[in-house]
């Protein structure tokens, strides 16, 4: 049998999850929520951190690699808020489609004809399609960006060519 379909050639989760990953040359964008958020995961790490040097200390290998995981996260979500760049959306032209804003786009062409949906440009780490939240540098916020309201979008997509039209722009009170 080969070794890939054996417990030790199975794939593991790597030690330290990586961040998104931000292309090179792109500030870091964040909203002012993101910004919060970046701090909150920083404050749960460090809780976490004074947590495991309060434990039972019996097991030294495991403790040095948790501090050793700790450390890492906590070194990457620094380096993340040290680059940040917090883009206030009530600061934002109400007629454009920028970083921040809450648009509705209505599918004007394609399998959807006619479909409502909202979603909001944030930053990288605040992206999370469950609630609507796309990265600045997804492709669906690339087209978007710059547009007004009555103007269209084309998006090109695994199904096809879908035409968005975007029906409002809001931005958050945040």
């Amino acid at each position: 049998m080969s070794k890939a379909f054996t417990k030790d050639g199975a794939w593991e989760e790597p030690i330290i999850p990586p961040r998104p990953p931000l292309p090179s040359g792109v500030p870091n964008y964040v909203t002012p929520r993101g910004f919060r958020l970046l701090h909150a995961e920083l404050d749960q790490l460090e809780a976490e951190r004074r947590r495991l040097e309060a434990a039972d200390r019996s097991d030294e290998a495991e403790y040095r690699r948790r501090v050793a995981i700790l450390s890492g996260r906590t070194s990457d979500l620094a380096a993340r808020i040290a680059s940040a760049a917090v883009v206030d959306p009530r600061h934002q032209p109400r007629d454009q489609v920028r970083f921040g804003a809450i648009v509705t786009l209505r599918t004007v062409s394609a399998e959807h004809v006619g479909e409502e949906r909202r979603l909001e440009i944030v930053g990288i780490d605040e992206a999370d399609a469950t609630h609507g939240r796309v990265a600045f540098t997804a492709p669906i916020a690339r087209v978007l960006l710059g547009r007004e309201v009555g103007d269209t979008a084309t998006l090109d997509t695994p199904r096809g060519r879908d035409l968005l039209a975007v029906v409002s722009i809001d931005y958050a009170a945040d």
